[in-house]
């Protein structure tokens, strides 16, 4: 019986030693998961905020490294981020690179002197000229206008050409007039890219003459604002308007363009109700679409992530 007992008291203890050494572990995994999801978590935030900071740096990349570093500071003040920012390169034209550090505190580790451990990202972001773009005007350019940032332009809205260069109406998602006007007032919603063949359409100078002058008077930055460096987010009177070749050019009548490239055109002033000329300057932006550096760069601008 004694000796029973003695076996028994043998395994019990052996029991509890197995049970402390099984809690031991799972507090241990419980504490390293506490920690690496605080870890995980932490970074997974601050390279969400330094891929925004370096798109929204990026789209000042035409202006001034003055205005890119105001932005990514913005941007990184919106998500309380900013005493985070550890280093941010800029080179103008073309790409931008953001540097986020954090102490996260630790719970578990603490309890073996590691108090704390630095979470560090990275993101870049880059500019190049335009390949493939939405919400484009449906006004083309002939290239040989060869368009140059802040010079004065008067373009002819109709089938000829003047000492400048010439608008041609372009049927973005098909003829007619209502496509037309819905296009020049809100932008095409499809894609135009390098290469496409659009077909043009005659244009109602009435209607773009009202559609123009409503942009014209949606926005209050000046051309002088511009030509100083104003890089406005929301401009009705900067239009993406499609670069291009003729394609099929009949006995003086255009019926077909080949785009080449893209540029951004500032409508300098409403137009006259007896004239079918559109004044303005082009300018460099950035805006939605695709880069092709393979491409012409005629100042219109696409973003993306590189890092």
């Amino acid at each position: 019986m004694k000796k029973k007992l003695k076996v028994f008291r043998e395994e019990a203890g052996s029991s509890i030693v197995l049970i402390g050494l099984a809690m031991l572990a799972l507090i241990t995994i419980m504490g390293l998961v506490i920690d690496g999801g605080s870890l995980f978590m932490t970074k997974s935030h601050l390279q969400k905020v330094a891929n925004a900071a370096a798109l929204s740096g990026a789209q000042e990349l035409t202006t001034n490294e003055t205005e890119v570093r105001n932005v990514v500071n913005k941007v990184l003040t919106e998500h309380t981020e900013l005493n985070t920012l550890e280093h941010v390169k800029i080179d103008m034209k073309d790409k931008i690179g953001v540097d986020l550090v954090k102490e996260v505190p630790l719970y578990f580790s603490s309890l073996f002197g590691k108090g704390a451990v630095p979470v560090k990202v990275h993101a870049a972001a880059e500019i190049g000229p335009m390949g493939e773009a939405v919400g484009v005007a449906p006004l083309g350019i002939d290239r040989s206008v060869n368009p140059q940032p802040y010079q004065e332009y008067t373009l002819k809205v109709g089938p000829h050409d003047n000492d400048t260069g010439f608008f041609g109406i372009l049927a973005l998602g098909g003829p007619g007039a209502d496509t037309y006007k819905k296009n020049l007032r809100n932008g095409y919603e499809g894609s135009v890219k390098i290469g496409d063949i659009i077909e043009t359409q005659t244009g109602n100078i009435a209607a773009t003459r009202s559609i123009i002058n409503d942009l014209v008077n949606q926005c209050t930055v000046t051309e002088e604002e511009m030509k100083d460096g104003a890089n406005p987010r929301d401009c009705e009177r900067i239009l993406l308007i499609p670069i291009y070749d003729p394609e099929d050019d009949d006995q003086n009548q255009l019926k077909s363009i080949k785009i080449v490239g893209f540029a951004h055109f500032y409508i300098t002033e409403p137009i006259d109700k007896h004239s079918d000329e559109i004044k303005g300057i082009f300018v460099s932006k950035t805006d939605t679409g695709f880069i092709d550096n393979t491409i012409e760069d005629f100042g219109a601008y696409a973003i993306r992530l590189t890092e």
